[in-house]
């Protein structure tokens, strides 16, 4: 966008008038030199500076290694995703560049006030419905639009993303984003004026052998309120105080003691053949490992952690924990 791109006509004439020597290079030169003028279009005027366009990419960055350890995790297979670029443009020129079908969302920023959008490649969206039912990730030959099943399980993927996308925002403000609608068709996404500015944030993801780009659209009316923050010194400070602020800790620590974990109480083992399995019917008496008087195994998630003794406890069956088992403990790996 800096410069006006010529015709092939344009530069087939250029070449001629060099050749025959109308036009020498050596003008050309002289030229350049004289004219250092910068073109500025009032109708999308410039909203981001420079230092602001790299806060937001340093932001992402963070948004792509979240988004990347999530979706490796949740597919079980190569994911790679990074930052490409950030642009400032029109809203309709955004428009105007998504593929027909795409899997637009759109989704609010709260409490910042309008909508932003989440464009996923159909190629990559449908490369993580066919890893998630079993394949091995590869998009149809032919873009389509989402069947109902393939849009709810989309909404999930989106859905935990944008949870991603909070996190990464932490540092300059704590939104909430929310999923409003998902559609395929770019004409239906009209979310502001055509000619308001926005930010596009493209990131280049490769899941397995498929590649595609995902953008992150945001108005420029909507990060209005928080653009003083959205600079690189005050970007680096929250991230300095945030690592060392004792609220922080604080509220990890209350975060980790509210964390539900499973505890079993394991009456006991027994192995059988399959043949046996098989053979199994009504009034059956499986004989178990451990004895009648003996003290039963309490497993904290998949951990041995204690023995206890079954009982009652008023009329609810209860067990008293009767010892520690430290084996598998930090301390004594």
């Amino acid at each position: 966008m800096a410069g006006d791109v010529l015709t092939q006509a344009e530069i087939d004439a250029l070449l001629s008038a060099i050749s025959t020597g109308v036009v020498s290079a050596e003008e050309m030169k002289v030229e350049q030199k004289q004219h250092k003028i910068k073109v500025y279009d009032f109708k999308r005027p410039d909203k981001f500076s420079k230092d602001q366009i790299r806060t937001l990419y340093m932001l992402h960055e963070n948004f792509a290694r979240l988004l990347n350890t999530y979706l490796a995790t949740h597919l079980r297979s190569f994911v790679h995703i990074d930052v490409v670029s950030v642009d400032q443009l029109t809203y309709e020129e955004f428009v105007r560049s998504m593929p027909n079908p795409s899997v637009i969302s759109i989704f609010q920023m709260r409490p910042l006030k309008g909508n932003a959008v989440l464009e996923i490649n159909p190629n990559i969206v449908f490369s993580i419905i066919d890893r998630l039912f079993g394949g091995p990730g590869l998009p149809p030959p032919k873009s389509r639009s989402l069947t109902d099943i393939e849009e709810a399980i989309v909404r999930r993927v989106i859905v935990r993303s944008l949870e991603t996308l909070q996190e990464s925002w932490k540092q300059v403000i704590t939104i909430e984003p929310r999923l409003e609608v998902i559609e395929t068709n770019p004409q239906f996404t009209q979310i502001v004026p055509p000619n308001d500015m926005v930010v596009i944030v493209t990131l280049q993801a490769k899941i397995g052998q498929t590649e595609g780009f995902i953008n992150v659209c945001i108005p420029y009316l909507v990060i209005e309120p928080v653009m003083s923050k959205l600079t690189t010194t005050y970007w680096v400070a929250s991230s300095v105080a945030k690592q060392s602020s004792e609220e922080n800790i604080a509220s990890l620590q209350r975060k980790l003691e509210k964390t539900v974990v499973p505890v079993i109480v394991e009456l006991g083992r027994v192995k059988i053949t399959v043949q046996e399995l098989l053979d199994l019917s009504v009034n059956d008496v499986l004989q178990l490992e451990s004895w009648a008087e003996g003290e039963l195994t309490l497993l904290v998630g998949q951990r041995e952690k204690f023995t206890c003794k079954p009982g009652l406890s008023g009329k609810r069956l209860a067990v008293q924990i009767t010892q520690k088992i430290s084996k598998g403990d930090e301390d004594d790996d």
